[in-house]
């Protein structure tokens, strides 16, 4: 059975909503955060709403009805959501104000607001959606949880026409702790010379993308969701290679099939040596393409990887400031995204022409 991406929407670092051109106008950052660019969200959400929705459920939201609308399905048959962090700006005012009231006479919405459901209870509330609801918080694979539960469900025929996103914000405080804790570089880098800046830690990033899934073939589809693929800690770069190739293979595949590797380079010395021995033993002969110069590193940032390589498969052409290598110049059919998040949870996505 086959399962396909009928539309998607991405809120991100880049001018990625609703904007036609894919890429093609690429936003430079000197430092090393990078902060979502916001929509107009007077267009999804009224005025009175709004007031007291955070960032995090505002891009959500956003993020939410646009892809429902580009699939032109009003009512989604389930809302499945994964975030690492959840609603941190909230989580952060309601504990900042336990402290600043003495506990006492606390005002319940940041406190509401800051679970990690929150983002896909809001969207149902909105939609007045009464399905299957699910939120994973699986730290840097929870995303990709979310996309393996609506598989599931849609092999199983529970639904159809199901809503899956990947959200995760940054806050000053996260920020500043995450920078403490030697995840993010000291000195200040422009995104676009992020990979050859050859240094300890990343930049920050944030954001949002939603995918509608169904189990329906349409032209109007962006691409087709082969398979997923979750690692929890591998013993070493020999281990990893085996699960690939077994993970290809398991779908009649093997490296030389794949027209496009799209890797979770994040420009962090300490890092990237597992994707640069990749790229010289397995994916050597492989075209190869990198996104977090313009996302950012964050544990969900694999719903921007599929967002991109989606739209790549639907716009049959890579964007050039996504290009690492390309040993053949080729419309991309078959693309593998390999991710790993601080060298524990690696993942696999396969997306294939329709």
């Amino acid at each position: 059975m086959s399962i396909y991406i009928r539309s998607s929407a991405c809120i991100s670092p880049q001018n990625t909503f609703g904007n036609d051109n894919f890429l093609n106008d690429v936003v430079e950052y000197t430092g090393t955060r990078f902060k979502a660019i916001e929509p107009d969200y007077k267009e999804f959400v009224d005025a009175k709403s709004l007031r007291r929705m955070s960032h995090m459920i505002k891009m959500g939201v956003a993020a939410a009805i646009k892809c429902l609308k580009n699939g032109h399905t009003e009512m989604p048959g389930a809302i499945i959501t994964g975030t690492a962090l959840g609603c941190l700006e909230d989580t952060i005012t309601f504990l900042t104000r336990i402290i600043e009231q003495d506990e006492e006479l606390l005002p319940p919405t940041a406190f509401i607001q800051s679970t990690h459901n929150t983002v896909a209870a809001q969207i149902a509330l909105m939609l007045k959606c009464h399905q299957y609801n699910n939120t994973f918080v699986h730290k840097g694979i929870s995303f990709e949880s979310a996309l393996l539960d609506a598989m599931m469900l849609l092999k199983e025929k529970e639904a159809d026409n199901i809503l899956v996103g990947g959200a995760d914000e940054m806050t000053d405080a996260s920020f500043a702790i995450l920078s403490r804790l030697g995840l993010y570089k000291r000195w200040p880098v422009s995104n676009l010379n992020l990979y050859s800046a050859k240094s300890k830690g990343t930049v920050g990033g944030e954001g949002v993308a939603f995918f509608l899934l169904t189990d329906k073939p349409s032209e109007n589809n962006l691409a087709e969701l082969t398979a997923i693929r979750t690692i929890y800690k591998p013993a070493n770069l020999e281990d990893i290679e085996k699960r690939v190739i077994q993970f290809l293979g398991e779908h009649s595949l093997n490296i030389n099939d794949i027209d496009l590797v799209i890797t979770g380079k994040s420009g962090d010395m300490a890092h990237d040596d597992i994707y640069e021995q990749l790229n010289q033993s397995l994916f050597i002969r492989s075209n190869l393409a990198n996104y977090k110069h313009l996302s950012g590193e964050y544990p969900t940032s694999m719903a921007f990887a599929l967002w991109l390589a989606s739209n790549i498969i639907k716009n049959e052409t890579v964007p050039e400031t996504v290009i690492e290598r390309q040993v053949k110049k080729i419309a991309p059919k078959r693309i593998l995204i390999y991710n790993h998040y601080q060298k524990i949870y690696h993942s696999l996505i396969l997306v294939s022409a329709i």
